[in-house]
């Protein structure tokens, strides 16, 4: 993160956002996966009447216990959203298909233009006050050098590594296009690597946590991830409700770390020896082909994959900024993310 060490939140005085919530008619969709139901959870704790849209096929693991109105219904359905939305004041968009490999890439591409322009369509025909749209730092331009890169240089398409990021591109200028041309009251959130408590599925970094408290992650390739704690990026969904401009997109990241440092950490966090082996990329290109192949048999998502070793070759890092100097923003130290995401892990049986 960019703020010095002495201005990071320990989690537990991050920043509230004053806008009054209590008893508020709010939806949010995606509540049923990772961020999403943390959005959801830092909502029902502001007193939020809370609507949520769910397919009746997902898990509702993170929905038990939440205090919340359940419509049953795809994202992809206009009139599903309509039905969530109606008399609802503000609305977080946070639902997307978040694989990075998919048999047919292309799915992943349809699921999130088309999830993206059914909501924000329903959006615009219910009246919402304000739209948080839950984008991520896949669709910016990494800086060179591994320097922490910021808002200002958005992908293309065509410069986009992946069928996911390629998606999640094209989702946000949809919503750029309807906030110029039809005065959609959109603020775009780009959260960069979300770790923490509710990862079911789990997400691709979810599983790299889970495989290294396993002990199965021997070595380390050289890459670099920004981790944010996952209820550190709900708050700033809030304070983008509250603070953030239409129009304006706001990284909502944590720190800045090594792949090696990240799996060290966890090592000491699960009492096991952390990998001293660095691999060079080139070696692994083979095994992502037929992790590929196999995956395409099998229908299991490959551990690793072509489109993961060219993000690889790159430090992720990212630069909140903008979302700490206009929206109040601060994330925890990444050790403390990973505490509870192994500890929610383990809890959860993933890890023995």
């Amino acid at each position: 993160m960019s703020a010095p060490e002495s201005r990071r939140s320990s989690g537990r005085d991050h920043p509230r956002t004053d806008l009054a919530l209590t008893g508020v008619p709010v939806m949010v969709t995606g509540a049923a996966g990772f961020v999403g139901s943390a959005v959801a959870h830092a909502l029902r704790r502001r007193g939020a009447a809370l609507r949520v849209l769910a397919r009746p096929t997902s898990p509702r693991t993170n929905l038990d216990g939440l205090d919340a109105q359940v419509v049953e219904g795809d994202v992809r359905d206009r009139a599903a959203v309509e039905r969530a939305l109606d008399g609802c004041r503000y609305f977080f968009h946070v639902a997307a298909d978040y694989r990075l490999w998919a048999r047919d890439p292309e799915e992943i591409v349809r699921n999130n233009i088309e999830g993206v322009t059914s909501a924000m369509a329903a959006a615009l025909a219910a009246g919402v006050e304000r739209v948080v749209h839950t984008s991520s730092v896949a669709t910016l331009r990494l800086s060179p050098h591994g320097a922490p890169a910021d808002e200002s240089g958005p992908l293309t398409e065509g410069e986009a590594v992946g069928a996911y990021k390629r998606s999640k591109v094209a989702a946000e200028r949809i919503v750029e296009r309807l906030v110029a041309e039809r005065g959609l009251p959109a603020v775009i959130v780009n959260p960069s690597t979300p770790i923490g408590p509710r990862d079911v599925r789990p997400t691709p970094t979810g599983r790299i946590i889970v495989e290294a408290a396993r002990g199965r992650m021997p070595a380390f390739v050289d890459t670099g991830l920004n981790l944010a704690h996952v209820d550190d990026v709900a708050n700033g969904h809030l304070l983008a409700l509250e603070k953030g401009r239409i129009g304006e997109r706001y990284i909502l990241g944590g720190q800045d770390t090594s792949l090696q440092q990240m799996l060290a950490e966890i090592a000491r966090l699960t009492g096991r020896r952390p990998p001293m082996m660095k691999l060079p990329l080139g070696p692994l290109w083979p095994l992502a082909e037929v992790a590929e192949m196999v995956g395409r048999i099998t229908g299991q998502e490959p551990f690793v994959t072509k489109d993961a070793l060219k993000m690889a070759s790159h430090h992720m890092y990212f630069s909140s900024a903008k979302a700490e100097r206009e929206l109040g923003y601060s994330a925890r130290p990444h050790g403390e993310a990973l505490k509870d995401a192994v500890e929610w892990f383990r809890t959860a049986g993933y890890v023995q």
